[in-house]
Order: C-alpha cells, then sequence, then structure tokens
C-alpha cells in the first residue's frame, strides 16, 4: 500500500524538552482526544482510536562505508481508517 506522509518533523532537541512533547502526546491519548502536530506553518490533526496498535522498535543503522552508526527508538500508533482499534495481539511491553 502506498504511504502518504502527512506531516514530519526532525529536529535535535534537547531530552527534557522530548520528554515534554510525548507526556503531552500520553494525556491527550489517555484523555480521548485529537492529536493535532504542527511545526513550521503545517499541521495534521488526528484522532487516535481507544485501542490503537502501538509498535516499538529499536535499530541500529550501520552506514556501508564503516565508521559510527546510528542508534533509534521508534514509537508508532496505527490504525486503520474510520476504526475503532483492534484486540491485543502479544504480550504486554516493558520499558525500564
Amino acid at each position: 500500500m502506498p504511504e502518504e506522509v502527512l506531516f514530519k518533523f526532525e529536529d535535535s532537541m534537547d531530552a527534557a524538552a522530548i520528554a515534554d512533547y510525548l507526556r503531552t502526546v500520553a494525556d491527550r491519548l489517555e484523555a480521548g482526544d485529537e492529536l493535532t502536530l504542527e511545526a513550521g506553518g503545517e499541521s495534521v490533526t488526528m484522532s487516535p482510536p481507544a485501542r490503537p496498535t502501538f509498535e516499538v522498535k529499536a535499530e541500529r543503522e550501520t552506514p556501508s562505508g564503516g565508521g559510527p552508526g546510528e542508534l533509534s527508538v521508534e514509537f508508532e500508533l496505527e490504525w486503520d481508517e474510520g476504526a475503532d482499534g483492534g484486540e491485543s495481539r502479544s504480550g504486554g511491553l516493558s520499558i525500564d
């Protein structure tokens, strides 16, 4: 299925500022509110269902020419448009 990017933001930020953004997302999810993402004059508003699919991925990208790689942790919420969410398909997640 082709992917359409509705909004993208990438910048180096202080860890405390990132944590603040993630807390805001967590608070809005818990309240069942819409999420509005805004940056550089662009914005998108999305309404996650009560049970979206939650994906957590840790990756290491190694450059083909050698040298230091890049590490990342990705958090993704995913749902079908117009859906109320799905059933749990796996065990629980723990972040320590």
